[in-house]
């Protein structure tokens, strides 16, 4: 019973699905992290109904691109991106950590939040708009693998203050059971890329992986480790990095077609 309070903790704090009240005791918070990404899983699973109901139905490919992008953002509610936000104004303003830190608890959204914002969506958009069928497969595994790496940064990584979300899910989570599910996860969510897109299945899990240390490396230099705002970051870096790189693997594809030709 306690494992179904840490899922329906998991799919109630990360995801918009809905889910039946249940207090958020400490046993149930200790495997939370858990099943966080299971919430990839279904994310994916939402992509590849949202893109065959496109085909079926005959949807331009503008339409399809904005389903496609915003399915990420319904589910979570935003959550992750709200991080991205908060980080990208934090790194623009190129102060000392401590002002960075400040402004990851600033409310109020910057100049730097907007234009990143804009950037990421295009980016995104363009990128998916490159997509078939094959590719779109891929997600349920990418959308998995990123958040087991962000499950275990949560667990596994230095904290950048002792107070906000991911210190208070590394406290209470069970640090063993949670790094060794992640672990488990992330093999299995590697599996299904290699297994439905074989090469590129394999370079698009290196891209979330090289993300991940990328991730690490700037968390600890510019903000002393990590914390939920960071963590919300690397994950939408992972999944708009994943699919630019699938579009850039499909585009080099055509080119290499073309020259044969």
């Amino acid at each position: 019973m306690n494992l179904i309070g840490s899922f329906v903790i998991a799919f109630s704090m990360y995801s918009r699905i809905p889910m039946p009240r249940m207090d958020w005791t400490e046993e149930r918070m200790r495997y939370a992290l858990c099943f966080f990404p299971l919430i990839g899983a279904v994310i994916g699973a939402v992509e590849i109904a949202t893109f065959a109901l496109c085909e079926i139905l005959g949807a331009g490919v503008l339409f399809q691109t904005c389903l496609l992008t915003a399915v990420p953002l319904l589910i979570t509610g935003g959550i992750h991106m709200d991080g991205y936000l908060d980080v990208t104004d934090a790194r623009h303003s190129y102060g000392e950590r401590e002002k960075k830190l400040a402004i990851l608890k600033d409310p109020h959204t910057g100049a730097f939040a907007i234009i990143g914002l804009g950037l990421y969506l295009l980016l995104y958009a363009g990128a998916v708009s490159e997509l078939v069928g094959a590719d779109v497969w891929l997600l349920p595994g990418a959308l998995m693998l990123e958040r087991a790496c962000s499950g275990y940064s949560v667990v596994a990584f230095p904290k950048a203050k002792k107070d906000g979300l991911a210190a208070e899910f590394s406290r209470s989570a069970e640090t063993k059971g949670v790094r060794v599910s992640m672990a488990v996860l992330a093999v299995l969510a590697i599996s299904w890329m290699i297994y439905w897109g074989h090469l590129r299945g394999a370079l698009a899990a290196l891209t979330a992986l090289v993300t991940f240390v990328c991730y690490y490396r700037f968390s600890m230099r510019e903000f002393g480790g990590i914390n939920g705002d960071l963590a919300g970051h690397f994950l939408q870096s992972c999944e708009r990095n994943v699919v630019l790189v699938l579009a850039a693997m499909r585009l080099a594809g055509t080119c290499l077609r073309f020259l044969n030709f």
